[in-house]
């Protein structure tokens, strides 16, 4: 029950940032720069500027845990072959 609610959630989080960013990009370039509207939105810099920030800042993170992965696996490989070699010198 939790997982659905929390699954609901996050729905109708996506659902409202989808609609408020594409309001934001798609609509609001042709309302008037007067228009009480252009209250509600950040500078359209900013359209661009916050998914570039967002995707360098996921790909740092699966960078990293590449790396962590990579790392630990090619420690246990080396410990694995320093246990098989040390039986074999045996």
């Amino acid at each position: 029950m939790l997982a659905q609610l929390a699954g609901l959630f996050m729905l109708l989080l996506a659902t409202a940032v989808f609609v408020y960013y594409t309001i934001w990009t798609l609509f609001m370039p042709f309302v008037e720069e007067d228009h009480a509207l252009h209250s509600l939105f950040p500078p359209r810099v900013w359209a661009i500027r916050i998914p570039v920030i967002l995707i360098l800042i996921g790909i740092g993170v699966v960078g990293s845990f590449l790396s962590m992965v990579m790392i630990k696996s090619g420690n246990k490989k080396r410990a694995k072959l320093a246990e098989k070699q040390g039986k074999k010198v045996n």
